[in-house]
């Protein structure tokens, strides 16, 4: 091979390992697929028993953008963090689509 074939091989090897997180599940498709769902404390909550890295990789990464968030806007309401999160919570098992999980009082998933 000359160096002009090993130099296109290592930037398409170079491409696709830069692709790979765009192959990640989104968060609309983990919630159509019954894998994620919103929990009363205004955070995604994991509803299936054996979730995939992608799955809770996923989860961790909006559940640590939405309590910055909350942070931010709490302190800009004079409220606790609590408070922010609740009230959340509660907005987005509201606008939470019919068939998608969202946790009861219980701790229990269910189909809304």
């Amino acid at each position: 091979m000359t160096f002009k074939t090993y130099r296109t091989l290592a930037a398409t090897l170079l491409a696709l390992l830069l692709s790979l997180p765009a192959y990640a599940i989104s968060l609309d498709d983990a919630k159509a697929q019954g894998l994620v769902g919103e929990r009363s404390t205004g955070y995604l909550g994991i509803v299936t028993t054996s979730p995939s890295a992608d799955v809770k990789q996923l989860v961790q990464q909006v559940n640590s953008k939405r309590r910055a968030l909350y942070q931010q806007k709490a302190g800009k309401a004079g409220v606790s963090l609590e408070i922010m999160e609740l009230r959340t919570g509660e907005r987005l098992q509201q606008m939470t689509p019919a068939g998608e999980y969202i946790q009861d009082d219980n701790g229990r998933w269910v189909r809304k």
